[in-house]
């Protein structure tokens, strides 16, 4: 831009500046912040949508038709059918496609009242919680699929707070979580199957690394990747789930550390050895957690020194808690609708699909 359009602009703003001015509300202009409310609310409601529409292509000036009103993140724009459908909005959409993305973000990672709230708080534009939702549950979000080969797989599962029909109360009910290759992630709501025929569907590489915690569940999925006789699954215990049952033992912690080094080095039989002589509950039952895992515990120690793949499931039981963060709001219970389309947004987010 050359130096007389920039004169030119200054100048138009110096007057509009006036104009608004004498408008505002004086008794707003007191502080820093009432000066920053009173501009973004002038600014959304008379100045930028003229600007928008005044760019937008000049053949559609003339548009004839009905008009919509579209909340936007550049203040409410008055659009007409041709308009409309130029600049790709969807139809009876009463959202821009960029305010809609930022409340799938918010919606995503906050309750849908908080949502409302913060999406007014961070672009001045207000969308109700109710509007939110119905945005959530209208959309339909598709798994993504590995742009590369997928040599490794991590799983792990979580609960979730169901509603009940009437003086029935609420049930917890299971969902499952995967990551594929360290990148992308999915969710599935009581249906192991889609799971299963969601890693089936990418390019598994042979042999399939598969992470996991202790539970049996996770394991029964990870037997069904990769179905033809002939492929070969490296199914490795995570590392930290192990350590951390390890100090549940409790006792002298030289032993345990002992242990801890034994078992980094996947010498099983070693470890018990440590505890042939100890009694208790906790050591019968971490003692059967090593028999039962014995084909799942590595030598990790060799496994991270040679970067031949992750010892531990850290980042997927990490999606579990970032959907569990959401899910299992103080009070919240859910439709299996609402489940489903909470996990999709969620994922989503993960994904980067909703990345602004």
């Amino acid at each position: 831009m050359n130096q007389e359009k920039q004169e030119r602009i200054k100048a138009c703003l110096q007057e509009l500046s006036t104009l608004l001015y004498e408008e505002a509300d004086k008794s707003k202009l007191i502080d820093l912040e009432g000066i920053e409310k009173t501009v973004c609310s002038q600014v959304l409601e008379l100045v930028s949508p003229e600007i928008a529409l005044f760019l937008s292509n000049k053949k559609l000036e003339q548009s004839f038709g009905k008009t919509r009103k579209i909340k936007s993140l550049v203040g409410e724009l008055t659009l007409k059918a041709k308009q409309l459908q130029r600049l790709g909005l969807k139809a009876r959409s009463r959202l821009s496609p960029l305010l809609q993305k930022c409340c799938l973000r918010l919606s995503a990672n906050e309750s849908y009242q908080k949502a409302e709230i913060e999406i007014e708080a961070l672009t001045g534009v207000k969308v109700g919680h109710s509007t939110q939702q119905k945005l959530v549950l209208s959309q339909d979000f598709q798994l993504p699929l590995a742009l590369q080969a997928v040599s490794e797989v991590s799983v792990d599962g979580g609960k979730i707070r169901l509603r009940g029909q009437a003086k029935a109360g609420c049930h917890w009910r299971d969902y499952k979580t995967v990551r594929l290759q360290g990148i992308y992630y999915g969710a599935f709501f009581d249906d192991n199957q889609s799971l299963v025929d969601y890693v089936n569907s990418q390019r598994l590489v042979n042999p399939l690394v598969c992470l996991g915690d202790g539970h049996d569940g996770v394991w029964n999925l990870v037997r069904e990747f990769g179905k033809p006789e002939n492929f070969e699954r490296w199914e490795i215990l995570d590392w930290y789930h192990l350590k951390e049952n390890l100090y549940k033992i409790g006792g002298s912690l030289k032993r345990l550390k002992a242990a801890e080094n034994f078992l980094w080095q996947g010498q099983i039989d070693n470890t018990q050895a440590l505890f042939i002589h100890c009694r208790g509950k906790q050591v019968k039952n971490f003692i059967t957690y090593l028999n039962k895992h014995r084909s799942r515990i590595v030598n990790y120690s060799y496994y991270q020194a040679e970067e031949l793949c992750s010892i531990g499931s850290g980042a997927v039981e990490s999606a579990i808690k970032q959907i569990g963060a959401r899910i299992k709001i103080s009070g919240a219970q859910w439709n299996v609708e609402s489940v489903n389309q909470i996990l999709s947004v969620r994922c989503a987010y993960l994904n980067g699909l909703l990345a602004i």
